[in-house]
């Protein structure tokens, strides 16, 4: 069997060999015409090599490494524009010719040093040695000047990037001496030691005074106890009881509250003396208050609020019960005293205790900007190194070439092919392209050529495969469709195996079936009927709808006749069952619906309810019912018949169907829940078909007066069956 390709190619071969017939034609003129150029002139060759020079004994390390480097100069370099134009002013020759005729050769021996050929052709002979000897100086002198430009180079690189060095080792010399000059007693005192003492002694003072804070706590306490006052009590207490007027104040008090209550026994309270003496009583407590305020408060500023009663108690101290209210006083003072220093020294202390936690960070800062210095310093040290050493190498270079091999010219002859060669060379070429101009254009035209390129194409799409059925062969007559009307036919076979795998599908085989294709041309009408053919054959009452009512009817291949009344009165035509639905005579059990196409408003009468209502009668009154609609391509009106069917089968064909308007109506319907895709059929398809003995003479395929096969175009003929041998 052969392969699908090699299938292919023998049908793009039928198509499209005249253009590879061109295509050989024309390479053969082409190697004709080189065959036939004149043998070229005698020329000369000019051949001198260059060696790479040992670098001579230098002072300067740079110089080397240049000199080093020239060692490496690859062919773009030696045969620069530069070099070129340079050649041809000294020998008066077209730049063009000098870089076409010159070839250098990197040559590189085990047993020798590496050298460079030089070579130079030209038709005299003496000009050929001329040339190749200017060519060897001036790329002497090309390596010669890249290694001066590359010290040159170095040099005015090292001079630009100087002054930026120079500053930037002046700017950070400046910022270490800023920081030495703001922080470095500080590290000075710290890396001494006195700024660990002056924390231990403050520490030592702190409790020395938190232990004499104790002490004085204590007699604080000790004096409360026994005067049964606080310290502020008993000040304002010393200083009531001794203030003279307070004094004399109370001793007035009580002579008038004395006399009042001597009074109270003999007179009420209405009695002018009773109310004379309260008076004076009242006086004195207003007087005893001020006064105390002046005493406690500082002339009434800022002066505790204090009734008389208190007063008179808090001033009622004696001499002694005074001088330890003096001495409590005096010790919360000195309290206050040793607490405010404390608290300054605890200051002190957190001031030196930050002052020496932050003396590693301004070491680490120095140390830091010292080292930024001294790498400032290295970096411009070797800069000026560096510039002194290329100014030095500058002085020392010279070329990395040398003449190993002076010029010598010799005869060259130019190697022609026999006229025979190139000819078969030519023909060969010619017979590649024409074959690969044929396959190309084979793939530019987009189409399936194989039935396993179909096949490919539907299983990358997921699409059922349903039947592959053969290519139907010519007959005689003038009919419209190939249909099997022969119930002996070995062609029935195919389209009962696409029967018999429609009803396999799923619990409840497709009753209604709606048969379409992607473009035209692709046997959907041939395919519809001869399924209806063979459903009938096998007895079950069926019935073709011709749905494609934008074509002729194709009735007349099962020997109906279409109405001729159908264009005039579409609708009234679909709804008289008995002039719509006519019974085939050739074959039992199959009724056809011819179309009264061509119609205009097709799509009107698709949708139409007399449609509608014929179709959904039809399921009833008919076992199996196939629709003919339209291509996909050329409109949608399968798609408007597709919701009155049970499934969609869409008939692909090979040098008929293509790959894109294949992936364009198919990948939607897979994809879509609306719509029931079956599978496919692949229509045309070359494969085998076995005939019997009495087969070959019974045979009828199509209806007589069907149009010969001979009178169409050869694309559009169906391949003859193969037969390989008569069966017994």
């Amino acid at each position: 069997m052969a392969l699908p390709i090699l299938k292919r190619y023998a049908i793009a071969f039928s198509q499209y060999k005249w253009f590879g017939f061109g295509a050989f034609v024309i390479v053969l003129g082409a190697a004709g015409f080189v065959a036939m150029q004149p043998s070229p002139a005698e020329r000369y060759r000019g051949a001198g090599h260059l060696r790479y020079t040992t670098p001579p004994v230098t002072f300067s390390q740079t110089g080397s490494v240049i000199q080093e480097q020239g060692r490496k100069l690859p062919e773009s370099v030696l045969k620069s524009e530069n070099v070129i134009e340079a050649v041809s002013k000294q020998v008066n020759e077209d730049p063009k010719v000098v870089e076409k005729n010159t070839r250098l050769r990197f040559v590189e021996r085990e047993d020798s040093e590496p050298f460079i050929e030089v070579y130079f052709d030209d038709d005299n002979r003496q000009r050929a040695g001329e040339v190749t000897g200017v060519l060897m100086k001036t790329m002497i002198e090309q390596s010669r000047l890249i290694n001066s430009s590359a010290l040159r180079g170095r040099i005015a690189a090292i001079e630009e990037r100087l002054p930026q060095v120079i500053e930037e080792l002046r700017q950070a010399e400046r910022e270490l001496e800023q920081f030495e000059r703001e922080e470095g007693v500080s590290i000075l005192v710290a890396k001494s030691g006195n700024l660990a003492e002056s924390i231990v002694g403050n520490q030592a003072q702190q409790r020395q005074i938190r232990l004499q804070l104790e002490g004085i706590d204590a007699q604080i306490a000790s004096l409360e106890q026994r005067l049964g006052l606080s310290a502020d009590q008993a000040y304002v207490s010393q200083a009531l009881s001794a203030d003279p007027i307070i004094a004399d104040l109370r001793a007035k008090l009580h002579a008038v509250e004395s006399q009042l209550e001597l009074l109270s026994r003999d007179f009420r309270a209405e009695h002018p003396q009773m109310i004379q003496l309260r008076k004076q009583q009242e006086a004195y407590n207003e007087l005893l208050e001020q006064r105390a305020q002046e005493v406690i408060g500082g002339d009434g500023l800022a002066a505790p609020i204090l009734t008389d009663v208190q007063i008179r108690k808090d001033s009622s101290l004696d001499p002694a019960r005074q001088q330890l209210a003096q001495t409590l006083v005096n010790l919360q003072t000195q309290r206050q005293a040793l607490a405010q220093q404390l608290q300054g020294l605890a200051e002190t202390q957190g001031e030196l205790q930050r002052e020496y936690e932050s003396i590693p960070n301004k070491t680490m800062e120095r140390d830091r900007l010292a080292g930024q210095v001294a790498l400032k310093k290295n970096f411009y040290d070797q800069m000026q190194a560096s510039l002194a050493d290329a100014r030095l190498a500058e002085a020392e270079t010279t070329s990395s070439l040398m003449v190993k091999q002076p010029p010598k010219v010799e005869e060259i002859t130019p190697k022609t092919q026999p006229a025979i060669l190139i000819f078969a060379i030519g023909g060969l070429l010619g017979i590649l392209l024409g074959n690969v101009l044929i396959f190309v254009l084979s793939l530019l035209e987009g189409k399936f050529y194989t039935m396993e390129e179909i096949r490919g194409a539907l299983q990358q799409q997921d699409v059922r495969i349903l039947g592959i059925l053969p290519n139907l062969p010519p007959s005689e007559g003038t009919g419209i469709l190939p249909v099997i009307l022969n119930a002996n036919s070995p062609y029935l076979e195919f389209y009962e195996q696409l029967r018999t795998n429609l009803r396999r599908l799923g619990e409840k085989p497709p009753k209604v079936l709606l048969m379409t294709s992607v473009a035209r041309s692709e046997g959907k009408s041939t395919c519809a009927y001869n399924l209806a053919i063979a459903a009938a054959r096998a007895g079950k009452r069926t019935v073709l709808i011709e749905a494609d009512l934008r074509s002729p009817s194709a009735a007349r291949s099962v020997r109906v006749a279409p109405d001729p009344q159908a264009e005039i009165e579409p609708l009234r035509y679909y709804a008289q069952y008995n002039q719509c639905i006519h019974l085939a005579p050739d074959v039992e059990n199959l009724y056809v619906i011819p179309s009264p196409g061509p119609v205009r408003n097709a799509a009107e009468l698709l949708e139409s309810s007399e449609m509608r209502q014929l179709l959904e009668d039809i399921r009833f009154r008919f076992d199996f019912a196939v629709l003919d609609a339209p291509s996909l391509s050329s409109c949608n009106d399968a798609l408007l018949l597709e919701g009155f069917t049970d499934g969609t089968i869409v008939v692909t064909r090979p040098r008929y169907t293509s790959s894109g308007l294949l992936t364009e109506y198919v990948e939607p319907l897979t994809e879509s829940e609306e719509t029931q895709l079956l599978g496919a059929v692949i229509n045309g398809a070359d494969i085998e078909v076995q005939f019997e003995d009495r087969d070959l003479d019974a045979i009828q395929v199509s209806l007589p007066g069907e149009k010969p096969m001979d009178s169409l175009p050869p694309q559009d003929r169906p391949l003859p069956p193969k037969m390989p041998s008569r069966s017994r």
